[in-house]
């Protein structure tokens, strides 16, 4: 493993594992760290050169002053912090493994430099959580309305709750991880980060996503429903498809990591 000394690689602990011809970026979601990927990083770097990083507002990330609420009020920032990552360390054409929020942000990357990317993997994305017209997001707005207050109002409880909603509770390890990883974020940050996330709407963006995707998605998301995997099949115009990995909840690379390698490596054509 290499961690890297570079300004913005240090900053957002940025470290290559494995020595694979091809290159692969892999991007933590809401809430979490580049720990989320710890059960499938080892097999990965049988295969790929892999790069992990820790998002700005991570509770692994030392430097509070990195993460400006205003400045990263849209995906667009994140965007192009990921693009100068990739600028930075100088990575050849990658494929980039996106979990949730991060799945959106690939895809605007994607978007501002499509010379970057070989291929996108969203796992468990959505370009819209709250319910419009015939657009099934998941959650009406009061719900949307609700986590944000109940974040604002007890966030330490909220935090102790919302990993056994959105995490499979059969793997209660998995269910512990997020809620450590949650608690470990400045709270300052996260009603801001939420309000960015849960009220995203980056549907317009989906057809003009020419790399080819893969979008993955869990046989019972409670965050996302199966009718967003296939909204987006059909509006990324680069060709995609949907693989289902059998598990409940939002966090398939936790709780059921072997068949999330294994829909992987179908995709990629790679063997677990």
């Amino acid at each position: 493993m290499v961690a890297l000394e570079t300004s913005l690689g240090a900053a957002m602990n940025a470290k290559i594992v494995g020595s694979g011809s091809e290159t692969m970026v892999l991007a933590h979601g809401f809430g979490t760290d580049q720990s989320v990927w710890d059960k499938v990083l080892p097999c990965l770097a049988q295969h790929y050169q892999v790069v992990v990083f820790d998002w700005t507002f991570s509770g692994a990330v030392k430097d509070p002053n990195l993460f400006d609420p205003l400045k990263y009020s849209s995906y667009d920032s994140f965007a192009d912090d990921l693009i100068a990552l990739m600028d930075e360390l100088r990575l050849k054409p990658s494929v980039f493994v996106g979990h949730s929020m991060s799945g959106m942000i690939g895809c605007i990357a994607s978007i501002k430099r499509p010379q970057l990317f070989t291929r996108l993997v969203l796992v468990a994305a959505s370009p819209r959580y709250i319910n419009i017209d015939d657009y099934e997001g998941g959650f009406d707005e009061a719900a949307i309305d609700g986590i944000i207050s109940s974040i604002e109002y007890n966030y330490e409880n909220w935090a102790s709750i919302f990993p056994t909603l959105v995490v499979d509770n059969s793997d209660p390890a998995s269910v512990e991880h997020l809620k450590k990883c949650l608690k470990r974020m400045r709270h300052e940050f996260v009603v801001p980060l939420a309000k960015t996330v849960f009220r995203c709407d980056e549907r317009g963006i989906l057809d003009k996503v020419t790399k080819p995707c893969t979008i993955i998605q869990t046989s019972n998301d409670i965050v996302v429903p199966g009718s967003v995997a296939d909204y987006m099949q059909e509006r990324i115009k680069g060709k995609s498809t949907v693989e289902i990995v059998k598990t409940d909840g939002h966090f398939p690379q936790l709780t059921a990591h072997l068949e999330f390698l294994a829909v992987l490596g179908g995709a990629l054509g790679f063997e677990i």
